[in-house]
């Protein structure tokens, strides 16, 4: 009988595959307006590595600016950078210009990656914000109604 104990002790002990550790980094590019979500990934030196959008997930017009459909994104992402071994994400989040917030899919998709172990080491704003521009329509007394 105690053979058999100590056959059984040593099948559970077996070693267990370790994971891979992810020490390489990359740059998540997420550009949201209210219409759409479009999400490009870089490496360090600009080269990329992948481009999704969520006309790429959805086949509805009216949800691919949808945190769902950011959430599924996110997914799509992952599945192509864990094998790479990618494990710190610089994220830069960009708005349509003028606007105040970016779309509702940027938080979404930044929640979903850390969901899935990523590491975010900054998350920037780089929205572009009008200086001037040109003359608006309507001459020096402004348009009449």
């Amino acid at each position: 009988m105690t053979e058999e104990v100590v056959e059984q002790k040593l099948e559970i002990e077996e070693p267990q595959e370790k994971k891979k550790e992810r020490t390489n980094e990359a740059i998540v590019n997420i550009y949201t307006s209210f219409n759409n979500t479009l999400v490009h990934v870089t490496d360090m030196s600009g080269k990329t590595i992948i481009k999704v959008s969520g006309g790429m997930v959805t086949k509805h017009n009216r949800l691919k600016a949808n945190p769902t459909i950011a959430m599924f994104i996110a997914k799509k992402i992952t599945e192509t950078i864990k094998d790479l071994g990618i494990g710190t994400l610089f994220v830069k989040i960009r708005a349509q210009t003028g606007n105040p917030a970016p779309g509702p899919g940027a938080n979404a998709l930044v929640k979903s990656l850390i969901r899935e172990g990523y590491k975010i080491a900054n998350i920037l704003d780089i929205t572009r914000v009008p200086r001037g521009g040109p003359k608006k329509k309507g001459g020096r007394r402004g348009r009449r109604v």
